[in-house]
């Protein structure tokens, strides 16, 4: 391994983190939780945090891609150094919310989470998939977006932009709505499921009505190892942060939205002097419905 995976040793195991085995998924948590600790760590002692066995160690550290586990810990040393030397934060910013934090703790630790999902998701980000979706969309008849809960909130941003560019797109936010409109789509269709853990019902659900039409599958997920990511034609993959204490957090649907953006400015720059009017035209139609600005009259 060289530098470059030092980079990604944490993004592989969040990752990869759901589809490993009860006892693997312990050690994984474990190295999430506190990663410049356990790479002080002998094998035995990793294994005894974990509650499992050595060799469950060394099947978790072949998984994320590592031969030996010296190999690991060196890597996981100095992503862990490089996270806390570039962003200028305590090694304890890492750790999941205390009872015992303060709210400066708890703004410390979200805020650094927060930004590392996009830092991550950017060094993850796999850009010839994201041209085939900008691609995928630009050319398509009509697109369709559909995730539940945090997804369903991610959705209707890109369903926003693209309309306000004229594009074709609808997003939906219950099931059956969803999975009633997925089943007249085509080959000329395109949708756009999102889930942060690829294992959501529904949205897998919807995803198979789609693809039975023809229509191509774009996915948004955190674990490309998931139901949703195996069945994606376009697999964008996002590497939010989150914990126990924060399951649907803000790190997961800004993961979400950042590749939105960079998907909605790939379509855009596709039309660029039509989607230029068309942001203006938009722009210009809501501006009466602005409150003016201007100092308070004294009085």
């Amino acid at each position: 391994m060289n530098e470059e995976s030092s980079r990604t040793v944490l993004v592989r195991i969040r990752a990869i983190l759901p589809a490993l085995r009860p006892s693997e998924r312990a050690i994984g948590e474990v190295v999430l939780a506190e990663p410049s600790k356990v790479a002080t760590m002998s094998i035995g002692d990793l294994a005894e945090q974990g509650g499992t066995s050595t060799t469950s160690v060394v099947r978790f550290y072949k998984k994320v891609g590592y031969a030996g586990y010296s190999e690991f810990r060196l890597d996981l040393a100095r992503e862990a150094t490089r996270e806390s030397v570039v962003n200028n934060v305590p090694a304890d910013v890492y750790e999941d919310i205390d009872k015992s934090d303060s709210l400066q703790d708890v703004v410390s630790k979200i805020a650094f989470n927060e930004s590392m999902s996009i830092a991550d998701t950017a060094q993850l980000l796999d850009v010839d998939k994201l041209e085939e979706a900008v691609s995928a969309i630009s050319g398509a008849r009509r697109t369709e977006v559909f995730g539940v809960g945090a997804g369903a909130l991610v959705g209707q941003d890109l369903q926003q932009k693209l309309h306000r560019i004229g594009k074709v797109a609808f997003n939906w936010s219950e099931a059956h709505a969803a999975w009633t409109s997925a089943s007249l789509l085509d080959s000329e269709c395109v949708v756009v499921a999102i889930s942060h853990s690829g294992t959501t019902m529904d949205t897998v659900e919807f995803l198979r009505i789609a693809k039975a039409t023809g229509a191509r599958a774009i996915v948004i997920t955190n674990h490309a190892d998931s139901p949703l990511g195996r069945d994606a034609d376009i697999l964008l993959s996002t590497a939010a942060r989150e914990t126990p204490f924060r399951p649907g957090a803000l790190g997961s649907r800004i993961a979400q939205m950042m590749v939105i953006d960079c998907l909605f400015v790939g379509v855009a720059q596709r039309s660029y002097d039509e989607s230029i009017d068309a942001l203006r035209k938009t722009h210009s139609a809501i501006q009466s419905r602005r409150l003016p600005q201007g100092p308070r009259k004294q009085g």
